[in-house]
């Protein structure tokens, strides 16, 4: 690494596809922050086919010191080979990362300043995020987060597995050598959720009260375009997938806490060979009657797992 990249502190990354509309506010909210040290913030365009390419390029042109661009010629998130994530992680910097994809946008030019003096100062800490507003890009409407009584609050695995959710990729900041790459990338799937399952495992988060940015809710994201029985499969290969590699008690807790959520019965039928499978991972964790219980509630009952009614996971929702 040269002297110049060694000087770099905090590198953003970008993923960007198909953002015409919003890339330019997404490279604002990098362009004005206000900090005492430099940053970085590499772009990724995944082949896009509107004019996204082209607008960042003016971005680099005109900040070539903070908007470092990779132009790709063929689409690589169609492979869902991992190219993506070893590519921006091989031109990535810092000593902290920051996250923001590119149809979202900050709004606080002191963000990524504030997220570093407090990973500075509280080194226990492996990641923080903050509080967004969310944009409904097809009614031209922003929801303002609305809770003041929020004072901010530490977060940790099983907070997490429990469905404590104080993070949005946006929000995001975390600390790069909390990450085992080689163990991230052996789960075989790039999913933020396990990104935070990896980085929670070594470490608490933060959630600031601060509001220091947006989320976009349009017809194009990757998740708008996904059916909700869609993004229950890719919910529940993710816990899956970690489970695989570790085979422990909070992977195990991890996949079970997908049966709180509500998954028809018509879904988990067309699914049965994967549903077997967790079904014998959550017997050999806890036990048969547990497993019958929770497939007759389901099947028969037509009744979601009750979080609060297992004694292991009702002290972690309390916590």
């Amino acid at each position: 690494m040269n002297n110049e990249r060694k000087d770099i502190l905090v590198t953003i990354q970008c993923l960007t596809y198909n953002h015409e509309p919003f890339i330019r506010q997404c490279l604002e909210g990098f362009v004005m922050q206000a900090t005492n040290f430099r940053f970085e913030a590499i772009v990724h365009d995944d082949a896009s086919t509107d004019r996204t390419a082209a607008i960042i390029k003016e971005y680099a042109d005109k900040y070539p010191d903070i908007i470092k661009p990779i132009f790709e010629v063929e689409n690589q998130y169609s492979k869902h080979d991992g190219t993506i994530g070893r590519s921006i992680r091989e031109n990535t910097h810092g000593k902290y990362i920051a996250m923001c994809e590119g149809d979202d946008y900050w709004t606080d030019p002191y963000k990524l300043q504030k997220q570093v003096d407090f990973l500075e100062s509280h080194p226990d800490y492996v990641m923080c995020s903050h509080r967004f507003n969310q944009y409904i890009q097809d009614k031209n409407f922003l929801e303002e987060e609305k809770d003041s009584t929020f004072q901010g609050a530490d977060y940790d695995l099983k907070n997490l597995i429990g469905g404590k959710w104080l993070t949005q990729t946006l929000t995001v900041m975390y600390r790069r050598s909390a990450l085992d790459l080689k163990e991230y990338e052996s789960y075989g799937m790039s999913m933020d959720i396990i990104l935070f399952y990896a980085l929670l495992k070594n470490g608490k988060g933060y959630c600031f009260p601060d509001i220091m940015g947006t989320y976009r809710l349009h017809g194009g994201g990757v998740w708008s375009e996904v059916s909700l029985n869609q993004r229950r499969l890719i919910e529940l290969k993710a816990r899956l997938a970690i489970y695989n590699v570790e085979h422990s008690d909070m992977a195990a807790m991890f996949l079970l806490y997908q049966f709180a959520k509500a998954m028809s019965r018509v879904w988990i039928l067309k699914q049965w060979r994967m549903i077997i499978k967790v079904f014998q991972i959550l017997k050999k964790h806890y036990g048969c009657w547990f497993v019958a219980q929770m497939m007759f509630d389901k099947f028969v009952l037509n009744r979601n797992v009750e979080w609060n009614t297992i004694p292991d996971i009702k002290m972690i929702s309390q916590k």
